[in-house]
């Protein structure tokens, strides 16, 4: 949930505007009542539709079981709290604002700082609005009950009289990652070379964590540390940990928030876990809070500017909020801080240092390395033994040599891994500037920033992501533990002495992350195990001694296929990657561009980065074609194996990854061939919406048993169950009217 009282700072500010084209309604509904009521059904309770288009909770339920719906689930308050970006993103194109913050039950001010704050959320939906009239109920006409029994014909025949059905409810996977764990005993971590090895929740709300839900419970503690994780994080705002100074209302329960911290980190120390929060400071104000300060003004930011750290009142304020925090809670592990880009910050955080007339001639090496000295600065006014990791996110070779010699002794340096790494994929040569497991780091650019560290005697961390990336983040992990196994074994070889395992996806306690804390400890003789020692210790642990050696197998195919992906920024950000076989199919061009890991539309040339379209279809099937040989591997071990359950899981997630990229896959031949005459194309398309139903099933049957699947924590559910029934609905409807 957003926090309400950030809502209160931003009252003031309008929902954004931006550009409002015409909405999309795909032709397989009769109207848009009938979307939305579909749409809603899982995520919205059924009284709150009806009042959203002025009718009865009656007339909503007749419209669902027209369609064939079965009776609508309970809903309750945790999940529309936990899956309001999955509702927002369902509505973009059914409803106008007003109605939107209507079916959320939230005010107009909450929807707009949830658009501009909540990880880029107006971003991610494309910095536009579809111009949604307002929507009200009608009885359907005779053509409309005709369409809702077509509808209803289809969704018996592929899904039987419950379809949409969750088996494995919504979010369950947190009440079970939240129990004790039964066995106490858990494998022995050993001493690791890499200390701290900390990731972020795998299911934390990103507004107010130390208010709202408890984003680290006992037993998921238990649980990271059974699998080496030694540290977690938490995105915190200094404001709402310590009193403002120049407006503390804007800070009310800040003394509760610290409470909630310590307790936390006391909880959390039990188990061997180090609490570490995440500075992205000061944040930038409103532009009527300088109209009285403007010697705090920096560079402006449309309705915002930033809080100029050049000001010695700022960096005051910096270093006492610090040292608040670190007195409350006086075994917190560190911080770690984001300087350029993400949030505007500093007058530099976004390039524009220029613009402030204190910041211009300072440049931005002596800026962001003078931020980080101000953050360690209230660590040591009340002699805290918390670590301060400057992470390199977003600096510029052009400035980062310089801001690394500038930082103060007794900072670390943490530098993500695989980026700048040259690789080249179906023969097109490209370098990785994203988070990447089909990249084994690390690249040139890490390497080059540690050595400028090392130079100083700065420690260093490497940040990498070990269980997902945006190339798959709907799976709790990527099952190309291979990769990772390298990849950790390439970061000890390095000198590295310290990994922040995971931004906000991938927190879940995995083999990833086992094989991560194996490769990283040594024997009795001092000597480090190979990757292959590591997953075999690993796949020993999980699914036993006799099927070890054959899961370990199954990753070398799926790691090997892994590195066949067309990996480039553009496509990690823009191609149906996340959504799969729930993305929609059109016969004509939307006009609509894909958004960054939001709604794909039928982009083609948005999603396939620098790859021609060929080769880019080319490469993700062979990159599904490796996930399912290695899916097969693993159900084929199920018969004779003690840990069933454990080798299903670990199929149906390798399965669920070929399905993604088979779909995208698919459905960018699709647009490729869409609107040809030729007798082939149209039967090729035949052929691909068919394949697209079948996918589409195969994933409905993985997801309604595993609540994890389609699910990241900043983007909540991708799709639910019901979505991928309304895939079938659209590639039937596509079928029944082509050519």
């Amino acid at each position: 949930m957003v926090s309400t009282l950030l809502v209160s700072l931003l009252c003031s500010i309008p929902l954004p505007e931006g550009p409002s084209p015409e909405p999309l309604l795909p032709g397989h509904f009769p109207d848009r009542l009938h979307a939305f009521v579909w749409r809603n059904w899982d995520l919205a309770p059924v009284e709150r539709m009806a009042a959203v288009v002025q009718t009865t909770p009656e007339n909503i339920l007749a419209l669902g079981k027209a369609m064939g719906l079965p009776d609508p689930p309970a809903i309750s308050e945790a999940q529309q709290q936990r899956t309001y970006i999955t509702i927002i993103r369902a509505n973009w194109h059914l409803l106008p604002y007003e109605q939107l913050t209507a079916l959320l039950g939230w005010t107009e001010s909450k929807l707009a700082f949830t658009l501009r704050e909540d990880d880029f959320l107006y971003i991610k939906l494309g910095s536009l609005k579809p111009a949604c009239e307002p929507l009200l109920y009608a009885p359907p006409d005779d053509e409309a009950v005709a369409r809702e029994a077509a509808i209803a014909a289809v969704a018996r025949a592929h899904f039987g009289d419950d379809a949409g059905a969750w088996i494995d409810p919504p979010l369950s996977f947190i009440e079970k990652l939240s129990a004790p764990l039964e066995n106490k005993d858990m494998p022995p971590r050993g001493d690791s070379v890499f200390d701290p090895r900390y990731c972020y929740s795998y299911f934390a709300l990103y507004g107010d964590p130390l208010l709202e839900h408890d984003p680290f419970p006992e037993g998921y503690l238990q649980r990271l540390a059974s699998v080496g994780v030694n540290g977690v994080w938490l995105h915190a705002v200094l404001y709402k940990l310590s009193p403002f100074p120049w407006d503390p209302s804007i800070s009310d329960k800040w003394k509760q928030r610290l409470e909630r911290l310590n307790a936390l980190v006391i909880r959390a120390a039990r188990y061997g876990v180090g609490v570490y929060l995440y500075m992205n400071e000061p944040r930038a104000m409103p532009a009527a809070f300088f109209e009285d300060k403007p010697e705090l003004r920096g560079v402006p930011l449309g309705d915002y500017a930033t809080l100029c750290t050049s000001a010695p009142e700022v960096r005051s304020y910096i270093t006492n909020a610090i040292a608040i925090i670190c007195a409350a809670a006086p075994d917190l592990a560190g911080f770690f801080t984001i300087t350029a880009s993400e949030n505007p910050t500093n007058c530099w955080s976004h390039y524009r240092g220029a613009e402030c007339p204190r910041c211009a001639n300072r440049g931005p090496a002596e800026v962001i390395a003078e931020v980080n000295a101000t953050i360690l600065a209230g660590m040591r006014k009340v002699n805290s033994r918390a670590k301060l990791f400057a992470w390199d996110w977003g600096w510029r070779e052009d400035f980062a040599p310089e801001t690394i010699k500038l930082l103060p002794d007794g900072v670390a340096l943490m530098s993500v891994s695989e980026w700048h790494s040259p690789i080249s994929r179906g023969g097109v040569d490209n370098t990785v500037g994203e988070y990447s497991i089909s990249v084994v780091g690390p690249g040139p650019r890490a390497q080059k920033h540690w050595r400028h560290a090392r130079d100083r005697g700065l420690n260093t961390l490497a940040k990498i992501q070990a269980n997902n990336t945006w190339e798959l983040s709907v799976i709790p992990y990527i099952p190309a533990v291979e990769n990772v196994a390298r990849h950790a074994a390439a970061l000890r070889d390095s000198g590295v002495s310290g990994l922040m395992l995971s931004w906000t996806l991938g927190g879940w306690p995995s083999p990833n992350l086992d094989v991560v804390n194996e490769i990283g400890r040594r024997d009795d003789n001092g000597k480090p195990p190979t990757p292959q020692e590591a997953m075999l210790r690993v796949a020993q642990r999980r699914f036993g001694p006799d099927v070890a050696e054959a899961v370990v197998e199954a990753w070398h195919v799926i790691s090997k296929s892994f590195s066949e992906f067309p990996y480039d920024g553009g496509v990690v950000y823009k191609a149906p990657l996340q959504a799969g076989p729930a993305n929609l199919l059109w016969g004509v061009s939307t006009g609509y561009r894909a958004t960054m890991v939001g709604i794909p539309y039928d982009d083609l040339n948005g999603w396939r980065g620098v790859y021609p379209p060929e080769v880019f279809i080319s490469q993700l099937r062979k990159t599904a074609a490796g996930f399912d040989e290695g899916a097969a591997m693993l159900r084929a071990l199920v018969e004779n194996a003690e840990t069933t359950v454990a080798l299903q899981e670990e199929a149906n997630l390798a399965e669920t990854a070929a399905i993604h990229f088979r779909s995208v896959a698919n459905q960018s031949e699709y647009v490729l061939l869409r609107g040809g005459e030729e007798s082939t194309s149209r039967n090729r398309i035949k052929d691909i919406l068919t394949e697209e139903i079948n996918l589409a099933k195969r994933l409905y049957g993985l997801q309604r048993n595993d609540s994890r699947i389609g699910f990241e924590a900043t983007n909540h559910y991708f799709y639910t169950p019901l979505d991928l029934v309304e895939k079938v609905l659209n590639c039937m409807f596509l079928l029944e009217n082509a050519k």
